[in-house]
C-alpha cells in the first residue's frame, strides 16, 4: 500500500510516497519555527520526531500569516480526511484558540481521532474567562494532554479528563556542564513581551552588580515591542559593557551562550512549563525562577531551581547570592536539574506518546517505534 505523506522537514506543498502499516499523524499549529529566526514550537518539534520514527507525518501550517495559516489547516484536514488516523492539535489560548475551535470541529464532522495538547500559562485565565468555549472546544478532542501537573489540575476542574505527557526536547543538543564554583553570568531567554517582565531582570542585575564588579548579564530573544525600552533601561542604569543583546538565540549560538553562562533567570509573570527553563537545566544551569503559574510543579525549591516570588528584584539578586556562596547548593541544583531535563528526553516521552496511539486503537505503533529504537542504538 502506498500512502502519500507530507515530510514533516519539508514545504507542506511537497508529497513524498511512502509505503505505511502505522497510523497516519496529522500535526496541526503554528509551525513557523521552520523560518529562521522564528522559535520552534513543540508541535514542529514533535512532528520531526516521530517522522524520524517511521511514521507517516502531516504537519501543518508553517504559513507567517495567520490567515494563510488557518486556511491552510483546513484545506489540509478536508483534503486528507481518508488518510489520516490521528490528528494531534497545539491548543493555546488568545487568537490561536480559534485554531484549536476550527481543527477540533472539523475533526468532529470529519470522524478524526483527535489530541489535544493545551500549552501556556494564560490558558487558565482564558478558560475562566471564555468558559462555554473552552468547554466546547475542550469537548470535542477525543483526548485531552497537558506538559504539566498545572494545566491537568485546571482543565480536570472544568470537568474534562487531561493526561500528561512532558515536553520534549533533543537532550544531545544540550551539553550538560556541572556547575559548583560559579561566577555572577547570567542569562535571560524568552521574547521581550510584558508576560515575560523582562524589566524584572535589568532591576534585579542591578543589585547584583552593586555587591558583583564581574557580572554579566545576556538578555537573549525576540523582540515583541519591549526590546526598545529595556535597552533604554540599561542606558539609565549605565549597564551598557555588562549587559548584551544577541538576538534569537539558533542552536549553534544556544549552546555557545548557555555554555559561556552559569545562572538562568526566569523572570515571568505567567508560565505552565517554559521549554527555556528545561533547556537550561539540560545545560547545567541553576534557575532562579519566578513562583508562578506551573512553575512549582516542573521545578522543587532548592532542588532543581530557587523559586522566587513574582516581580521581586531584591530577592532574586538575594538568589544569586545564595548560589555564589554555597557550592554544595549549585552542584545540587545543577545536576538535579539535568535529571529533570532528562525526563523531557524523546527517550523518556516516547513511550506515552506511543501508548496513547495504540489506545486510540493502534497498537501497532508499538511495533514502529520499538524497530526504529532498535536500529538507532544498534
Amino acid at each position: 500500500m502506498v500512502f502519500w505523506s507530507f515530510r514533516s522537514s519539508f514545504p507542506t506543498d511537497l508529497l513524498i510516497p511512502m509505503k505505511t502499516n502505522q497510523p497516519k499523524i496529522c500535526i496541526v499549529g503554528s509551525l513557523v519555527g521552520r523560518h529562521p529566526g522564528k522559535i520552534s514550537t513543540q508541535g514542529q518539534i514533535l512532528a520531526d520526531l516521530l517522522l524520524k520514527e517511521g511514521f507517516d507525518v502531516v504537519a501543518v501550517s508553517s504559513k507567517l500569516n495567520r490567515l494563510l495559516r488557518i486556511l491552510e489547516i483546513g484545506f489540509t484536514l478536508i483534503w486528507r480526511r481518508r488518510t489520516i488516523d490521528i490528528t494531534i492539535v497545539e491548543v493555546y489560548s488568545g487568537a490561536s484558540f480559534f485554531i484549536a475551535d476550527l481543527v477540533s470541529l472539523l475533526g468532529k464532522c470529519l470522524g478524526l481521532r483527535t489530541i489535544g495538547v493545551l500549552h501556556g500559562g494564560s490558558l487558565p485565565e482564558f478558560a475562566a474567562k471564555y468558559p462555554n468555549w473552552s468547554a466546547r472546544v475542550f469537548r470535542r478532542f477525543t483526548v485531552l494532554v497537558a506538559p504539566s501537573s498545572f494545566l491537568k489540575h485546571v482543565v480536570n476542574k472544568l470537568g474534562f479528563n487531561v493526561r500528561i505527557i512532558p515536553n520534549v526536547i533533543n537532550l544531545k543538543a544540550y551539553p550538560f556542564k556541572l556547575r559548583r564554583d560559579i561566577a555572577p553570568k547570567l542569562i535571560w531567554m524568552r521574547a521581550f513581551h510584558n508576560i515575560y517582565n523582562p524589566e524584572l531582570a535589568i532591576k534585579a542585575f542591578a543589585l547584583v552588580r552593586e555587591k558583583h564588579s564581574n557580572a554579566t548579564l545576556v538578555m537573549a530573544g525576540v523582540d515583541k515591542g519591549m526590546e526598545s525600552s529595556i535597552k533604554q533601561l540599561v542606558r539609565n542604569l549605565g549597564l551598557q559593557k555588562e549587559v548584551r543583546f544577541p538576538g534569537f538565540l539558533d542552536s549553534k549560538a544556544k549552546v555557545l551562550e548557555f555554555s559561556q553562562a552559569d545562572i538562568f533567570l526566569n523572570t515571568n509573570d505567567i508560565d505552565n512549563m517554559p521549554v527555556a527553563v528545561v533547556e537550561s537545566c539540560a545545560f547545567g544551569l541553576p534557575v532562579i525562577a519566578t513562583d508562578v503559574g506551573g512553575i512549582s510543579s516542573l521545578l522543587k525549591n532548592g532542588t532543581e531551581g530557587i523559586l522566587v516570588p513574582r516581580d521581586n528584584a531584591q530577592v532574586i539578586a538575594e538568589a544569586v547570592d545564595r548560589l555564589l556562596d554555597d557550592t554544595d547548593l549549585t552542584e545540587h541544583i545543577s545536576q538535579n536539574g539535568r535529571s529533570l531535563a532528562e525526563r523531557s528526553s524523546w527517550e523518556s516521552v516516547r513511550p506515552s506518546w506511543v501508548k496513547l496511539f495504540g489506545e486510540l486503537g493502534f497498537p501497532r505503533s508499538a511495533r514502529v517505534s520499538s524497530a526504529v529504537a532498535g536500529r538507532t542504538s544498534a
